[in-house]
C-alpha cells in the first residue's frame, strides 16, 4: 500500500512539472474545459432544445464524435499487436503509450454519452447488473459492456506495466500476457459492436448493410494510427524520450493500407447504391448531391473525399511517407477526412429522409460545438497527463526509492 501511494504521489508530482509550452498547452485546454462545463450546465437546465437535434434527427455531432472516438480507441491495437505478436522492438518500447491513448479515447466516448443524454441522471440504467435495460437484446447494452471492458483491460495492462517499471519488479507474464491477448481481441469487438449499433436498424437504409463493421474497423486502423503518429512526433520533438523510426514507419504502412481499404469500401457503396437508385439510396444521394434543394452536408462529404484521397496519394509517395517533417500533413488530412466521413457524413444522413419520408436538415448549435471542443480538450488533457507520466517512468525519471 505504501508503494502504491508513493507511485501515485511520484506520478502526479512529475506530471505537474513542466516548461512554458506545457503550461500554455494545459491552460488552453483548461479554458475549453471551463466552456464545456458552462454549456453542459446550460444544456441540462434548459434541455436539448439548445442543440440542433430534433425529433427527426436525434443523433448529431455528439453521436458522430462518439462513433469516431471508438475507432480511435480501437486503433491503439495497431501498436500493441505488433509489439506482442511479432515482438517488434520499436513498438514494444511504446506499447504502453498506445494503451494510454485507448484509455483517453474511451473516457471521451463516455463523456459524449453524457452529452447526448437529456437526463444524465438516468445513466445508471445502462450499468450491468444494477441497470434496467434490455440486455442481451439491446445492442446499446452490448456497446456499453464492451467499452467498459476495454477501458478496464487497458487500465490494468497499462498501469501494471508502468508499476513494474517503477518498482523494478519483473512482469508476471502468466496472467499479464493472456490479458494482453484478450485486450487485442476486445479492441476489434468495441468497433464491431458500435457498427452493429447502427447497422441493425432496418428503418435506416443508409446504415442497414453488413459492410458497416468492416468499414468501421478499416477507418479505425487508419484514424487511430494517424493520431498516434502525430503524438509520437510531438514526443520526439519535445521530450528526451525517443520513439524509434521503425515504429513510426510501421504505423504509416498500416495507415496506408487501411485508408486504401476504407476508400475502396466507401466508393463501392456509392456505386452499388447509385447505379440503380431506389428510395433507399436517398440518404446517400442527399449526402453527395443534396435532396429537395437541401445541401447542408454536401460540402462535408466532398471535403472528406478530397482529404482522404489526397492523403492516401501522399502516403504512397516515399519521399513524403518517410519524411517525418512532412508526414504530419497527410496524417492530419486523413484524420480530418475520416472524422467527417465517419461522423457527420455517416450519422446525420442516416436520418434523411425519415422512415415516413420527412426531409429535414441538421445544424449543430454553438452549444454543441463548444461542448464537443471541450470534451476533446478534456480528452487531450487526460492524454497529456497519462503520456507524460508514462514517459517519465519509461525513462527512469520516476522510480521507487529514487532520491528527490
Amino acid at each position: 500500500m505504501q508503494q502504491l501511494t508513493r507511485f501515485a504521489a511520484d506520478y502526479v508530482g512529475y506530471v505537474l512539472k513542466g516548461g512554458t509550452k506545457f503550461y500554455a498547452w494545459m491552460g488552453a485546454l483548461g479554458v475549453l474545459i471551463i466552456g464545456m462545463l458552462y454549456v453542459f450546465y446550460l444544456q441540462n437546465t434548459e434541455g436539448l432544445i439548445v442543440t440542433g437535434m430534433t425529433s427527426q434527427i436525434h443523433d448529431g455531432l455528439y453521436f458522430a464524435n462518439l462513433v469516431f472516438l471508438v475507432g480511435v480507441a480501437a486503433g491503439a491495437v495497431t501498436i500493441v499487436f505488433p509489439a506482442y505478436a511479432y515482438h517488434h522492438e520499436g513498438m514494444h518500447k511504446v506499447a504502453v503509450l498506445g494503451e494510454m491513448l485507448a484509455i483517453s479515447a474511451v473516457i471521451m466516448v463516455t463523456m459524449f454519452v453524457f452529452a447526448h443524454m437529456g437526463r444524465p441522471d438516468r445513466l445508471w440504467h445502462m450499468l450491468p447488473i444494477i441497470g434496467i435495460y434490455n440486455f442481451p437484446h439491446s445492442m446499446l447494452g452490448w456497446d456499453v459492456l464492451v467499452l467498459t471492458g476495454y477501458l478496464i483491460l487497458n487500465a490494468i495492462c497499462g498501469f501494471y506495466y508502468l508499476w513494474c517499471k517503477y518498482t523494478g519488479q519483473p512482469i508476471n507474464r502468466k496472467w499479464f500476457m493472456p490479458l494482453v491477448w484478450i485486450a487485442i481481441v476486445w479492441a476489434l469487438s468495441i468497433h464491431t459492436v458500435t457498427a452493429f449499433l447502427i447497422s441493425t436498424m432496418p428503418a435506416r437504409p443508409m446504415w442497414f448493410h453488413s459492410m458497416m463493421p468492416i468499414r468501421f474497423i478499416a477507418t479505425a486502423f487508419a484514424a487511430g494510427p494517424c493520431l498516434i503518429i502525430l503524438a509520437f512526433l510531438i514526443i520526439r520533438n519535445n521530450t528526451k524520450f525517443w520513439v524509434d523510426d521503425s515504429a513510426i514507419k510501421l504505423l504509416t504502412t498500416i495507415v496506408t493500407w487501411c485508408l486504401g481499404i476504407a476508400l475502396f469500401l466507401t466508393l463501392s457503396e456509392v456505386v452499388v447504391e447509385l447505379y440503380a437508385r431506389t428510395e433507399h439510396a436517398n440518404g446517400l444521394y442527399y449526402l453527395m448531391f443534396g435532396l429537395h434543394g437541401l445541401t447542408n452536408l454536401v460540402p462535408w462529404f466532398w471535403g472528406a473525399v478530397i482529404l482522404m484521397i489526397s492523403s492516401f496519394v501522399l502516403f504512397l509517395i516515399p519521399s513524403i511517407r518517410n519524411n517525418f517533417k512532412l508526414l504530419p500533413i497527410p496524417c492530419v488530412m486523413a484524420f480530418a477526412g475520416i472524422w467527417i466521413e465517419k461522423g457527420m457524413g455517416l450519422i446525420v444522413p442516416g436520418f434523411i429522409p425519415t422512415p415516413i419520408g420527412e426531409v429535414t436538415e441538421y445544424y449543430p448549435t454553438f452549444v454543441e460545438w463548444l461542448l464537443t471542443l471541450g470534451i476533446w480538450a478534456f480528452g487531450f488533457f487526460i492524454l497529456t497527463i497519462l503520456l507524460k507520466g508514462a514517459i517519465g517512468i519509461l525513462q527512469g525519471e520516476i522510480k521507487y526509492g529514487a532520491a528527490k
